[in-house]
């Protein structure tokens, strides 16, 4: 069944637009056990598993003229080390901490793009779940070196910043707690959440009214059916350009939140 178009039109009368419910689909395997699957879990197994595959072909055998796969591995992770890692960290923590920021660059596109994937339709990062245990790993990760950098100094540095008089302390110290250890990571969460959201309704909109317009609506109303078929294609292709987007932004913040962690100050 192509997931792309649900039942739009549920009585040939009336047109009936996405909701909510998309991103909440029944159970398809296991029902009733702590195994439960459904159909956005199954989306999440798929492309995990085509990561790791992509990934181990392009690395099983490397060579010094890379093959297709090994080129397009190396191409992928030279992007992520020079253009964001080792840019923002410095070659030294840039080593450290690139097969982090490379896993959730990597993750992430790889679950973004399901929702332009024939059949799939639906991005494994539209649920909260996986933008969530995400968003706690950068936050963790962030902690980390900063702990590991200033053991002693990284929270008092956090949330007592220097050359505050300390008469304001009582007013800074809270916004400075909410913004570094509150908003960031509610913020990496509901960004990359909300755009597959977004995106992933709009598709459905596109493609149920053009099913509509072409199958149950009047004669005179049918033409409208090649507009939504064409700003649905054209749409698919943004949201390629999205998901690559939003893998980026979320390797990058998380980046830039290490760099803050790790930086002379601290």
């Amino acid at each position: 069944m192509n997931l792309l178009v649900p039942a739009a039109a549920n009585d040939g009368q009336t047109f009936q637009g996405p909701t909510i419910e998309e991103f909440f689909p029944q159970a398809v395997l296991f029902e009733g056990t702590p195994f439960e699957l459904n159909r956005v879990m199954l989306i999440r197994i798929l492309a995990t598993i085509a990561l790791i595959v992509l990934m181990w072909i392009g690395t099983r055998a490397m060579k010094v003229v890379p093959g297709r796969f090994q080129s397009v591995v190396e191409m992928g992770l030279d992007f992520i080390r020079v253009g964001v890692v080792e840019d923002l960290l410095g070659k030294k923590d840039g080593r450290r901490f690139l097969p982090l920021i490379a896993a959730i660059f990597f993750f992430v596109l790889f679950m973004n793009i399901t929702g332009v994937v024939p059949l799939l339709n639906l991005a494994g990062s539209s649920v909260i779940g996986v933008p969530l245990v995400l968003a706690v790993i950068a936050y963790i990760a962030f902690i980390y070196a900063g702990v590991r950098k200033s053991p002693k100094l990284f929270f008092k540095n956090a949330l007592l910043p220097a050359g505050v008089p300390p008469v304001l302390y009582i007013i800074v110290t809270p916004i400075e707690f909410i913004s570094t250890f509150i908003i960031r990571p509610v913020t990496l969460t509901l960004r990359l959440l909300m755009n597959m959201i977004v995106g992933h309704l709009l598709l459905v909109l596109f493609f149920s009214a053009t099913t509509f317009f072409f199958l149950y609506a009047p004669a005179a109303f049918k033409a409208f059916g090649l507009g939504t078929l064409a700003f649905g294609f054209a749409f698919q292709l943004f949201e390629v350009l999205v998901a690559l987007l939003q893998a980026y932004v979320f390797a990058i913040l998380t980046t830039v939140y290490i760099q803050l962690a790790v930086a002379e100050e601290h």
